[in-house]
């Protein structure tokens, strides 16, 4: 009799358990499912259907203007560019495109040939035919792009272009903790400072090792370009005003150093926040997709308070902004640049490229 009693308590706590399990992973589930339909809500609410539509035209845009060897760019200046073959890409990859799947992964593919093409054995990544002013910037983009195409698809040969190309960022810092223009530079600016820590955050995310001491003298540059009021300035050695572009980049640098609080961030955006968008009042024009590429970062990270408040403003002006072929205009550098940065910043609620995402 007891052992009747005994194998029927066996039975029924082992069906409790399996029935506590059930329930448990159905309700995980449901609770997945439910952030998963509050996550596709959100960049919804920020993607609209006409967001959406001019995005397409855009990244169609793109795709049309690539040249046979997989570069972007064009004009006397910028024909086949490093930095606007990288950025084109990341538009495409800030779609969902990844090399070799998608819609566009062909033309990811082949960026990712141009700019493997273009390194040279210093692990210097430059075209011939589009050096530009401030080669280090093409380098710079190159490298971001590398290091989140090798996260997705581990490609050796990206690989191999990629370690050379952070070592090169490693060996070129001056005393400062900063870069400039070229590799043997001896001064510093904070522009060429942020792009390039950028690019060393996302080689160290996929696994290149980056030294911590490269990492630190960069953000101590970085912090010391802050003015009191909580703007950047070009250059630590000079006396400058705060610049909108350069602020929007500098706040970017302190959060891809884990910094996400504190008197220094608050000053930041409270600057940033001078600038917010409003309709046909285009603050420093001559780099204004510099300026919003960095500050839709800064304002994805600084969270929904700022988020809510920044990304309808920069959307609206985007849209106004585009042409009738799908592209939008920059006569600093070409329309390809242009509309690959508009892109970017009307994709950031995808949160599709890990360099982006919070």
């Amino acid at each position: 009799m007891n052992v009747k009693r005994n194998r029927f308590r066996t039975l029924l706590s082992v069906g409790l358990c399996c029935a506590i399990i059930l329930f448990s992973s159905n309700k995980n589930s449901e609770i997945e499912a439910q952030v998963n339909r509050s996550g596709k809500a959100k960049v919804r609410n920020y993607i609209t259907p006409k967001t959406q539509k001019a995005i397409d035209r855009g990244l169609e845009f793109l795709a049309a203007s690539q040249h046979d060897d997989g570069s972007f760019g064009s004009g006397s200046a910028y024909p086949r560019n490093v930095a606007v073959t990288a950025l084109s890409g990341m538009a495409f990859l800030s779609a969902g495109s990844t090399p070799g799947r998608g819609r566009y992964g062909k033309h990811v593919d082949q960026a990712v040939s141009f700019i493997v093409a273009s390194a040279k054995p210093s692990g210097y990544i430059i075209s011939s035919d589009s050096a530009s002013h401030g080669p280090l910037y093409g380098h710079g983009f190159a490298t971001l792009f590398l290091a989140e195409v090798y996260g997705m698809s581990r490609n050796k040969s990206v690989h191999q272009v990629l370690k050379k190309a952070v070592k090169l960022i490693v060996n070129s810092q001056n005393k400062e903790g900063g870069w400039r223009y070229y590799p043997e530079s001896k001064d510093a600016d904070i522009s060429v400072t942020v792009c390039l820590v950028m690019a060393l955050r996302a080689a160290r995310n996929c696994g290149i090792f980056v030294p911590k001491n490269t990492i630190d003298r960069c953000i101590a540059y970085v912090k010391r370009s802050q003015n009191p009021d909580g703007g950047f300035r070009y250059q630590v050695t000079r006396k400058g005003e705060s610049r909108f572009p350069l602020s929007a980049a500098g706040i970017v640098a302190l959060y891809s150093s884990g910094q996400y609080k504190g008197k220094e961030i608050q000053r930041s955006l409270q600057y940033l926040l001078k600038f917010q968008p409003r309709g046909d009042i285009f603050h420093y024009e001559i780099h204004y997709f510099y300026g919003h590429y960095y500050a839709v970062q800064a304002m994805w990270h600084a969270g929904e308070n700022y988020w809510k408040r920044w990304y309808p403003s920069i959307r609206s002006e985007l849209l106004r902004r585009q042409l009738n072929n799908g592209s939008w205009p920059d006569t600093s550098i070409c329309n390809e640049y242009g509309t690959a940065m508009a892109c970017i910043v009307l994709q950031m609620p995808n949160d599709s490229v890990p360099i982006f995402q919070k």
